[in-house]
C-alpha cells in the first residue's frame, strides 16, 4: 500500500540561506554585467598623453618660479651686502662723534646739543631747526651725515625686507609646482600599470620608433631650406647634437632636457642669451605668423598658453624635448597646435 505521507518541508533556516545565496548570485551576476570593463591600451595612452601635458604647462611655471626665486636670491644677498656695509658706515659716524662728546667731556664743557643728539634720533633733532644754531659747523655736517645714512639704511631694510618676502612666496610656488608635477607623473604611471605587460611592451616599442625615426638613415627629410641667420643655424645643430637626450622636468643640459631647456642651451651655444620659459622664449624675438615663413633654428611655439617650444628643423620637422618617457628628436609640426614661430 502506497504511502501518503506529506513530503518534508524545507526548515524556515534553510530557506532563509537558500534565498541569501541566489539573492548572492543574482547581485554578483548583476555587478559582473555591469562592471567597468578594462580600460583599453589607447585608451590609456590618450589619458596618459594628457597627464603629460599636464605636466609639461607644470613644469613651464615651475621654471618661470625658479627663475624668479634665483633673481630674487641674489637681489637679496646684494640688499643685505648694502645694509651691512652701510650699517659699518654708520657706526664709524657715529663713533666719529663720539669722539667729539668724549673729548668736551673730558674738558668738562660737552655741548648740550651734542648730548642731546647722542641720547636721541638725529632726524628728530634736525626737524628743530633753532637748536642748529647751537652746533659748530662741523658738528652740523655730521649730524646730517648721520642722519642721511640713518634713513638711507631704513629705506634699504625695508627693501631687503619686502624681497625676502617676495622670495619666500616664490618658494612655496615653487614647492607647490613640484608637487602637481610630481603628482602628474605618479598617476601617469598608475595608469601605465593598469596595462598588460603585452601592452606596455607595445608602447615602449612605438615610442622607440619615434626615437629611433630621428637618427641615421631613419632620419625625416628635413629639405633644402637655409637658417635665416648662423645663429639659428648653429642652435639648430647644438639641439641636433643632443637628439637622443632624455625629457627631464625642470633640466637644461647638457644631458637631459624639458622643451624650453633645449631651446634655451642650444641658442647658449650659438652665444645667444634666452628666457627660462617657453612663454618668455615667445618674446626672445621677430614673430613669424605663418608655417610657410619658418626657416631652420626659428623657435616655434605650440599650444594655447605656449607651454610647449622647439626648434624648427625644415620640410615641416620639429626638432624639440617632446615629454617625459620620450627623448630629444624630430617630430612633425602638425602633430601639435601650431601657434606661431620666432626669430631671435
Amino acid at each position: 500500500m502506497a504511502s501518503h505521507r506529506r513530503p518534508k518541508q524545507p526548515s524556515r533556516t534553510r530557506v532563509t540561506v537558500l534565498t541569501a545565496t541566489a539573492a548572492a548570485a543574482v547581485a554578483l551576476s548583476s555587478q559582473a554585467a555591469h562592471a567597468d570593463p578594462k580600460p583599453k591600451k589607447e585608451d590609456v595612452k590618450s589619458e596618459v598623453d594628457k597627464l603629460y601635458e599636464q605636466a609639461e604647462q607644470a613644469t613651464e611655471k615651475y621654471n618661470g618660479a625658479k627663475e624668479d626665486q634665483e633673481k630674487l636670491q641674489k637681489e637679496v644677498d646684494s640688499l643685505q651686502d648694502k645694509v651691512a656695509r652701510g650699517q659699518g658706515e654708520l657706526n664709524q659716524l657715529r663713533k666719529g662723534l663720539g669722539s667729539v662728546a668724549s673729548g668736551q667731556y673730558r674738558s668738562g664743557s660737552i655741548d648740550p646739543s651734542v648730548q642731546l643728539f647722542l641720547s636721541g634720533d638725529p632726524d628728530t633733532y634736525l626737524e628743530k631747526a633753532a637748536t642748529l644754531d647751537q652746533l659748530s659747523g662741523k658738528q652740523a655736517e655730521q649730524l646730517k651725515t648721520i642722519a642721511d645714512k640713518q634713513r638711507q639704511l631704513a629705506q634699504e631694510r625695508s627693501e631687503a625686507a619686502s624681497k625676502i618676502q617676495d622670495l619666500s612666496d616664490t618658494r612655496k610656488a615653487l614647492g607647490e609646482k613640484k608637487d602637481e608635477i610630481k603628482g602628474k607623473l605618479a598617476k601617469a604611471q598608475e595608469l601605465l600599470n593598469t596595462l598588460t605587460a603585452k601592452e606596455k611592451e607595445a608602447l615602449q616599442k612605438e615610442e622607440q620608433q619615434k626615437n629611433r625615426s630621428s637618427r641615421g638613415n631613419e632620419r625625416p627629410d628635413l629639405g633644402n631650406d637655409t637658417p635665416a641667420s648662423g645663429r639659428g643655424a648653429a642652435a639648430l645643430s647644438a639641439a641636433a647634437s643632443k637628439i637622443g637626450s632624455p625629457y627631464v622636468w625642470g633640466a637644461t643640459g647638457p644631458s637631459s632636457f624639458d622643451c624650453s631647456g633645449l631651446t634655451s642651451w642650444a641658442y647658449q651655444q650659438a652665444g645667444q642669451s634666452l628666457p627660462r620659459t617657453s612663454q618668455a622664449q615667445a618674446n626672445a624675438g621677430t614673430r613669424i605668423g605663418s608655417q610657410s615663413a619658418l626657416k631652420p633654428g626659428d623657435l616655434v611655439l605650440f599650444y594655447g598658453d605656449l607651454h610647449h617650444i622647439g626648434l624648427y628643423a625644415g620640410n615641416g620637422q620639429v626638432l624639440h624635448a617632446p615629454k617625459p618617457g620620450a627623448s630629444v628628436r624630430y617630430e612633425s609640426i602638425n602633430n601639435m597646435p601650431f601657434q606661431f614661430g620666432v626669430r631671435v
